[in-house]
């Protein structure tokens, strides 16, 4: 995953469940098609970041991490 996401959130610090709330107040900044990370210190985002793709019908792209190390869940708008 070479290619930078069009949109980073920054959810460092919150708890499980506000990344994903940010995710899904967010979603939408982005065309059909591009990606939107969220940068989480949150254990509980590496499966809920996934779980919301599927039940909100986005594709989860995969994880890497932020410059400073911090984990970075991608996800690619599909609607």
């Amino acid at each position: 995953m070479s290619e930078e996401p069009d949109l980073e959130l920054d959810c460092r610090g919150m708890r499980c469940p506000l990344p994903v709330i940010e995710l899904a107040r967010h979603v939408e900044d982005v065309a059909v098609g591009h990606q939107v990370a969220v940068v989480s210190t949150d254990v509980a985002s590496r499966t809920d970041v996934p779980a919301w793709c599927r039940m909100r019908g986005h594709d989860y792209v995969g994880e890497d991490t932020a410059a400073d190390g911090v984990p970075r869940f991608r996800v690619s708008r599909a609607r």
